[in-house]
């Protein structure tokens, strides 16, 4: 791992951890065993680098989804695939995920931030559930819905739970697979 990806994963560690008023670059630094100056050297500032680091977990969420979804046999069965896979992939990344949910365009933990760049990103990531909702109205596997304004949706009870995972007090069991069997059900032809 080169010393930039280290101080990425250290950002995306901290930002996660403590989030961004919280983190300095010299705890980025000090985590990724790398000299002060090289974080900003690589980054700049602490806006760009924590955006940074929400966008290459997106990027690399996004790639980890779409593979998945390719089993899919209709498009019902790629979104269910999809949101199972979203909910995985930040299970397995307990430690950096809370920087999505902190950097977010829906987040509203230091409302200043211009989340431009990064809402572009997340805007990937619901245009992949339209493709998925699109296709299986075109194959008949899910209902007649407004396009649009239902990838966000799905999109919004995918993150809701997420959310409702990392940042509350809630202890609730399977909250990840019955959010993925509500978006699917609710989708449904039949």
């Amino acid at each position: 791992m080169t010393k930039k990806e280290k101080i990425l994963l250290a950002a995306q560690e901290e930002f996660g951890e403590h989030g961004y008023t919280a983190t300095t670059l010299k705890m980025v630094a000090d985590r990724a065993g790398v000299a002060s100056g090289l974080v900003s050297h690589y980054y700049g500032n602490k806006d760009n680098l924590f955006l940074e680091a929400g966008g290459e977990l997106i990027d690399q969420m996004l790639g980890v989804l779409t593979d998945k979804a390719k089993e899919g046999k209709n498009g019902l069965e790629a979104l269910g695939i999809f949101v199972q896979a979203y909910f995985d992939f930040t299970d397995s990344h307990r430690t950096t995920f809370p920087t999505l949910l902190r950097s977010s365009p829906f987040s509203d933990e230091y409302p200043h931030l211009d989340r431009t760049h990064i809402a572009a990103k997340f805007k990937r990531l619901i245009d992949q559930i339209e493709d998925y909702i699109r296709q299986g109205m075109e194959d008949d596997s899910v209902r007649e819905v407004p396009l649009t304004q239902t990838s966000y949706l799905v999109y919004g009870h995918i993150v809701g739970a997420v959310r409702t995972e990392f940042l509350t007090p809630f202890q609730i069991d399977n909250l990840f697979k019955e959010a993925c069997r509500f978006i699917t059900r609710s989708l449904a032809k039949d």
